[in-house]
């Protein structure tokens, strides 16, 4: 079995509750929620829930629910799934062009050593991709630093995403924001270089 980090049913949900001052020493505490055992359209599946709360002495600071797919190695023939098209309107958007530098420094900051990530002939002869995996956090981390960069003085109260299809560092994509009538909640997603939807997320500020 191998995490399918591209798998449309991965991803988080994080609250807020308190600042992470720098050079406090934080404790982490992660749990097994859930383990359940699907069969899908390319084999075996297990989906697990890992709760992680991170605090600052006694005081909660974030709260994460991380959904992560397990796979088995997919059969040959089994059918290639067609993402769903990405919203074709946008309040505010960047356009990503990312590179095998960009994957390998965010495979070493986050201490990510799958090779999908930065080993491109091991991830197109041996898992059979035509590039380099985009991580999906990294598509995260580029939502929220876009919602960031159009709400530079806005606090975030909760941030949830799910990968929805894979994108490669061969082909170029964009990331995209809307807002909701409360001005409070934002829709974000990551679109790929073929107009389909890789990452749909939401988040709320104050």
């Amino acid at each position: 079995m191998a995490v399918c980090s591209g798998d449309r049913s991965w991803g988080s949900r994080l609250n807020f509750y308190a600042s992470m001052p720098i050079g406090h020493e934080l404790r982490k505490v992660s749990t097994i929620k859930s383990v359940k055992a699907k069969t899908g359209r390319s084999g075996q599946l297990v989906f697990v829930t890992v709760g992680h709360q991170v605090f600052d002495g006694d005081t909660l600071g974030i709260d994460e629910e991380h959904d992560i797919v397990y796979r088995e190695e997919p059969k040959a023939d089994a059918p290639a799934s067609t993402p769903p098209q990405a919203p074709g309107t946008t309040d505010f958007s960047r356009k990503i062009e990312p590179d095998p530098v960009l994957l390998f420094r965010y495979s070493a900051l986050t201490f990510n050593g799958h090779r999908i990530h930065y080993d491109q002939p091991f991830c197109v002869n041996s898992e059979g991709y035509k590039g380099l995996v985009v991580h999906g956090p990294l598509l995260a981390t580029l939502l929220l630093d876009l919602l960031r960069r159009e709400k530079p003085d806005a606090t975030v109260k909760s941030f949830e995403f799910r990968a929805v299809s894979t994108v490669f560092d061969n082909e170029t994509f964009s990331v995209h924001g809307a807002a909701d009538k409360d001005g409070e909640t934002f829709h974000l997603w990551a679109r790929r270089q073929d107009g389909a939807l890789a990452m749909n997320a939401k988040a709320t500020i104050a």
